[in-house]
């Protein structure tokens, strides 16, 4: 094999633009490309159901971009890797960094052993904006407040570097040895054995070409009208670009540079803003991930570590599957199930009332989200659940409490949304749709809506629950040792789509 070759090794970063590892490969010469399933050990953090499906579709597209190359393995990337080498004659490879706690200790690992057999080993940052360690204060410690690391780190720094073309020279030798041919991809067992994910692939275009459509479609269509239309569910407002991002079919630096770009005369400022403030949330989220790696199992305030949460099945199940007598709620828990993914505002809401009103862990929130969510991220989902409970950084007052009816006369009025994921309330006038146990019985049953049989009562007392959140907050205060079989009690006991 010419010395000229470079292995690259793709993870979330699958697309041909914008990718570092793949430019630079190409740069020197021919380019061998892999992709390696690492499921050896299942545990807390191995990809969740809905993930699963979408990167055996992923896969899929960046193979055919990279004209059937695309070999695959599974196994130990620090066993294989040097064997690929070995076996094929290869001295180079070349990665894009991942920001998971275990991915950062595994690829310091692999590149250690690597140079030390002389392996000319190049790796580069093609998923987010800024990386974490050059974002710090005055005193050279993290943020712990986003607007200002955003503002102050972020913003006043260089803007991110321009997005990097596709390959123009992609040379992409077959003739390898018979040890480096890899598996089929049918080989690596992603795809779900259930058929519910062919529901959820329905809703979806994985790979490059798709999201660059839904790029193009999220700005020329509904970015001029983000700052208004983004927090009401019932219309297609926000981007939808969070599973496309996770799995690095589009780098954030393509989606800063499109929208930085777009003219005002088409795209209202305080939009595009916005939405550019969103992109900040993400590094906000992968930056704590990254300063404070034990954010998806801990609380990132201590204090909460005293939180007394309630052990209650029932409430967890029905809050997976969309029957908890609130509409708002079991909307939007029920578009999850159906399509894997769930409107901004309405996840939310649904995360709100799992932990402040059921008193439900945070964690227990978290699994159910990353084995359904297409855009399951470790980062994101981690940070956003903790802020929700108001145990994370930057994180939402203990006092702020989701009101599901309130939220949906404002974000919902005609109840579009609801009747879309719960058709069993079609027929109630809009007035009644957020709280059908407030209709009168004659209007209820005129409609077709028998509460506990046709669609269920509430679970819990909306006003009353409220309450008991705000005085279990406060007490935090009132207390100093760990109350026994409280923040781990539950962790785990959720019921995952194919566990």
């Amino acid at each position: 094999m010419s010395t000229a070759t470079t292995l690259v090794w793709f993870r979330q970063d699958l697309r041909t633009q914008d990718n570092p590892a793949l430019f630079y490969a190409a740069e020197q010469g021919w380019v061998v490309p892999i992709y390696i399933l690492d499921d050896r050990h299942p545990g807390e953090f191995d990809l969740g159901s809905a993930s699963r499906g979408w990167l055996h579709q992923s896969l899929t597209a960046l193979n055919q971009q990279l004209q059937g190359a695309l070999r695959f393995f599974r196994g130990d990337p620090l066993l294989l890797i040097p064997r690929l080498l070995r076996d094929s004659g290869i001295r180079r490879v070349a990665w894009n960094r991942c920001y998971q706690p275990g991915q950062i200790h595994q690829d310091s690992s692999l590149k250690r052993l690597l140079i030390d057999q002389g392996i000319d080993v190049q790796s580069y940052n093609g998923s987010l904006l800024w990386e974490p360690w050059t974002v710090l204060k005055k005193d050279q410690t993290p943020y712990k407040v986003f607007t200002a690391y955003y503002r102050n780190g972020c913003l006043r720094r260089e803007p991110p570097r321009l997005p990097l073309p596709r390959p123009v020279n992609l040379s992409l030798p077959a003739d390898l040895p018979e040890t480096c041919s890899g598996l089929p991809l049918d080989a690596l067992e992603l795809l779900p054995k259930q058929g519910w994910y062919e529901g959820v692939a329905a809703y979806w275009q994985p790979g490059e070409l798709g999201a660059a459509d839904r790029l193009a479609e999220f700005v020329n269509q509904a970015l001029a009208e983000y700052s208004r239309g983004r927090d009401y569910p019932a219309i297609q407002a926000t981007s939808r670009l969070s599973p496309h991002l996770h799995f690095g079919e589009l780098s954030p630096n393509q989606v800063w540079y499109v929208a930085s770009q777009y003219p005002l005369t088409t795209c209202s400022e305080a939009g595009r803003e916005l939405f550019m403030r969103q992109l900040g949330w993400r590094e906000f989220s992968y930056y704590l991930l990254y300063h404070w790696p034990t954010l998806p199992q801990q609380n990132f305030q201590p204090k909460f570590d005293r939180f007394v949460w309630r052990n209650n099945p029932q409430a967890l199940l029905a809050w997976q599957q969309g029957r908890t007598g609130i509409p708002l709620v079991d909307a939007g828990m029920r578009e999850l199930w159906q399509t894997g993914t769930l409107h901004n505002r309405v996840r939310m809401l649904v995360g709100s009332f799992l932990v402040k009103n059921l008193g439900i862990d945070w964690r227990l929130g978290a699994a159910w989200f990353w084995d359904t969510l297409v855009d399951a991220d470790l980062a994101n989902n981690s940070a956003s659940w903790q802020w929700i409970a108001g145990s994370g950084a930057d994180a939402a007052p203990y006092f702020r409490i989701f009101n599901p009816v309130t939220q949906g006369q404002k974000f919902d009025p005609q109840g579009l949304y609801v009747k879309r994921y719960c058709p069993e309330l079609t027929e109630l006038p809009a007035k009644h749709i957020h709280a059908p146990w407030l209709a009168p019985t004659a209007l209820l049953a005129e409609c077709g809506v028998i509460l506990d049989r046709s669609y269920p009562r509430p679970i819990v007392d909306l006003k009353q629950s409220r309450q008991a959140a705000l005085d279990a907050f406060a007490a935090l205060r009132e207390h100093s040792q760990p109350t026994e079989g409280s923040a781990s009690a539950n962790r785990g006991k959720y019921i995952g789509r194919d566990r």
